[in-house]
């Protein structure tokens, strides 16, 4: 399969709506924050939270993500947390799960960028054999790669969303464009606030987007206008400090998303999702939210 990454409106030479269907995941993993804390400082948002975090309010806050998926209909996996990995609880990070238009269904392992969370990778890899994934590890030549922290499938498509610039190397995308069979729309990220794509896009349904576009170079905002036909801009003050767009869409209706976004929940509501609200507080002290503390896999 030919290598497709796209860096720009004008290099797009594909119909979205012509792409292979692909089904959203429809099961999710989380694991406990029984280890949770912040222990050292690989994002700013860590930077004056060491040893900040409250673990009886970070238990409640995760097991109320937890009911809100059941009562979506998703009842989730749990992995077994680890002693010494305070940063397993956001799962998104290590894998990128796949499913082919044959049924199989494989995961990407990711090389983490921070030292500290490298031994990760081995526990998500472990979960995903016993569920009868083909492993596929990245080449040397990939420096980094964090996963579904960077890379968004486009719901009910096979096209990835890919970001780079502090996480994520470009070098990875070339790779999973091949490997995987799929184009790849790469975005550089511009704002070490917001160092993982899922910080600043969440891809909410086939047409719609929530984003912060101070996040982006102007031709990623604009090859996200290209594709999307609806598009939400958080406000800054939400996304930067609520992690507004680190929202969720498990099923193309609910919003889980950190509570006190008025805005961008006002924006949801008007364009037919329905927001859940969820305190996600003690994660935010360590740079992470709802998208970031679970990985959905078929």
């Amino acid at each position: 399969m030919a290598t497709r990454v796209y860096t720009s409106v004008a290099d797009l030479d594909f119909d979205l709506y012509a792409l292979p269907r692909m089904p959203r995941p429809e099961r999710v993993l989380l694991v406990p924050p029984t280890h949770f804390e912040v222990a050292y400082v690989i994002n700013p948002h860590m930077e004056g939270n060491i040893g900040e975090v409250d673990e009886s309010e970070a238990a409640q806050q995760w097991q109320a993500l937890h009911e809100a998926y059941v009562r979506v209909g998703i009842q989730p996996a749990t992995l077994t947390p680890e002693p010494g990995l305070p940063d397993l609880v956001f799962c998104a990070n290590q894998t990128l799960p796949y499913r082919q238009s044959d049924g199989t269904r494989g995961v990407v392992l990711s090389h983490m960028y921070a030292p500290q969370r490298r031994p990760e990778v081995q526990h998500l890899t472990a979960f995903f054999e016993d569920q009868g994934y083909v492993i596929q590890p990245l080449p040397a030549s990939v420096n980094f790669f964090e996963g579904m922290g960077d890379a968004l499938w486009h719901p009910g498509r096979a096209l990835l969303w890919g970001g780079h610039g502090f996480r994520t190397s470009f070098a990875a995308y070339p790779h999973l464009s091949e490997a995987l069979g799929v184009p790849v729309i790469a975005l550089q990220l511009d704002d070490p606030d917001f160092y993982h794509l899922d910080t600043c896009l969440s891809v909410l349904d086939e047409h719609t987007a929530l984003i912060y576009p101070g996040a982006f170079q102007p031709e990623g905002v604009r090859l996200i206008r290209h594709v999307f036909s609806t598009i939400l801009e958080a406000p800054e003050d939400e996304a930067r400090t609520l992690f507004a767009c680190n929202a969720h869409c498990p099923d193309g209706t609910h919003v889980f998303i950190q509570q006190g976004c008025t805005e961008t929940n006002h924006m949801l509501r008007v364009a037919g999702f329905t927001p859940v609200e969820l305190a996600t507080d003690e994660f935010l002290k360590s740079g992470g939210s709802v998208f970031c503390m679970k990985q959905m896999f078929w």
